[in-house]
């Protein structure tokens, strides 16, 4: 694969396996209807480990846009790259977000509540407050990174098995600090499942919450960048 397409297809499966378990637990007649947190979070944690192990050889499987500008901040990743991966992941993370539609199809029609619909695809915070939201992402794309970073780490790396401890990264960021805005930690894993909410025919959707949506952005793409700069300051 080329790295476009191993951007593309490991956030693909990222947001398929992640929004899916959503959809499992949130809305009605499921199988997993109401299965909580716990579900959610290690759900999302396999999500990770899908994408990362698929995608690792062929692009470095970082299907997330504040982990591509956060290498590039510190000469860990060519900046010429940088608009290719983003365009990747995001139209990976759309097409996700559209065959986790096609597979619930039924269970949004039956699902009445518009906030647990727009919950698969996106983030909304438990408390709506701009600026401990912001914070909120930040520190937890900060654990993210920083985590990964020194995950890869030659003297650290497992190679295609770094799939395993980032998993278990992200397991950890969504058990500990995902409580207060749904854990974004990555742009493309909101924004682009928005925009598909957003256009996407579902029955009584209600609104995609377009004022929260720029913290699911800047927050992580700020804390990304911190935790680099913190990495590069130790290492």
């Amino acid at each position: 694969m080329t790295p476009f397409l191993s951007e593309f297809t490991g956030t693909a499966l990222l947001i398929l396996l992640g929004d899916g378990v959503v959809a499992n637990v949130v809305l009605n007649k499921t199988k997993g209807n109401n299965g909580g947190w716990i579900v959610i979070t290690f759900g999302w944690g396999i999500a990770v480990f899908v994408g990362v192990y698929c995608s690792a050889a062929a692009s470095g499987a970082h299907l997330n846009p504040a982990v591509t500008l956060a290498l590039a901040s510190i000469e860990k990743f060519d900046w010429a790259l940088v608009p290719a991966y983003i365009l990747a992941q995001f139209l990976g993370a759309m097409t996700g977000a559209l065959l986790v539609w096609l597979a619930y199809r039924q269970h949004f029609d039956a699902t009445e509540d518009a906030s647990s619909k727009l919950a698969v695809f996106c983030n909304a915070p438990a408390i709506r407050n701009t600026t401990n939201n912001l914070i909120t992402e930040i520190i937890g794309t900060f654990v993210l990174v920083f985590g990964i970073l020194f995950i890869a780490k030659p003297s650290n790396s497992l190679g295609a098995l770094d799939a395993l401890p980032v998993a278990l990264l992200v397991l950890g960021v969504g058990l500990s600090l995902g409580g207060p805005t749904g854990y974004a930690i990555n742009p493309a894993r909101d924004l682009g499942p928005r925009i598909m909410h957003a256009i996407l025919p579902i029955k009584k959707k209600g609104s995609s919450d377009w004022q929260y949506s720029w913290i699911a952005v800047v927050g992580p793409v700020i804390g990304g960048l911190l935790a680099a700069f913190a990495f590069k300051s130790l290492v």
